[in-house]
């Protein structure tokens, strides 16, 4: 008599881990666009309590701007692959970074927060190119994560990276513009840094079709069993 058929590999999660001044609503169109996947969703309490996202099984980490960043802080147990959208493991300028975005710039921003973190965030996400409404801003996180925009450095952490890549930018990116991002992935293997034409810094939201199918041929590749 045969024996038992195995089971089929455990499809990977996709895990969503947001940028600063957002929340994890900003995931809503690029996650329907791979709701066949299993899902689980970060959310760094800017606007609410602080949402931890319990995975167990193989994870693909997808994040967005500061939440790339935050990934590459420790990424999650069974990883097998890692997908920046206008992310980055560095945000401020430095000694040998001078594409980076100025540290004053940042400082401003920190100061501000204390006295009207509303006018801050509306400024941040009009840049981006968000005009929607938002929640009562709480402070506290939004200063921790702004001081680690301006002081986190994980440019040793993406060198080292020991899962696949996949980067998706935007040319027209005015919150980390293409130099940034060139400066930041030079040296990568070819194939993990893909551009969007005419693409902002909202690439999940108004590219997720684009993004979806990039994201889809990423995960075929790491795990093509799934």
């Amino acid at each position: 008599m045969p024996g038992p058929v195995p089971a089929p590999p455990a499809r990977p999660t996709l895990l969503f881990v947001h940028g600063w001044a957002f929340d994890a609503s900003v995931w809503t169109t690029l996650r329907a666009e791979l709701d066949d996947w299993p899902q689980a969703v970060f959310d760094a309490g800017y606007f609410g309590p602080e949402q931890e996202a319990h995975v167990s099984g193989p994870v693909i980490a997808i994040g967005h701007s500061l939440g790339a960043l935050r990934l590459l802080r420790q990424l999650p147990q069974a990883c097998l692959g890692l997908v920046s959208i206008n992310g980055f493991p560095r945000f401020a300028a430095a000694p040998g970074f001078d594409e980076g975005v100025p540290a004053r710039m940042l400082d401003r921003m920190i100061k501000r927060l204390s006295a009207d973190p509303a006018a801050v965030l509306r400024d941040f996400r009009q840049r981006c190119g968000a005009a929607s409404p938002f929640g009562a801003p709480r402070v506290e996180p939004l200063g921790r994560d702004l001081h680690a925009l301006r002081d986190d450095d994980r440019r040793a952490a993406l060198a080292a990276l020991p899962v696949p890549l996949l980067a998706l930018a935007g040319v027209e990116d005015p919150i980390v513009p293409a130099p940034m991002t060139r400066a930041l992935f030079a040296g990568r293997p070819s194939g993990e840094l893909c551009w969007r034409e005419r693409g902002g810094h909202l690439l999940p939201v108004s590219d997720a079709p684009w993004c979806a199918a990039r994201i889809r041929a990423f995960v075929s590749r790491v795990a093509p069993q799934a």
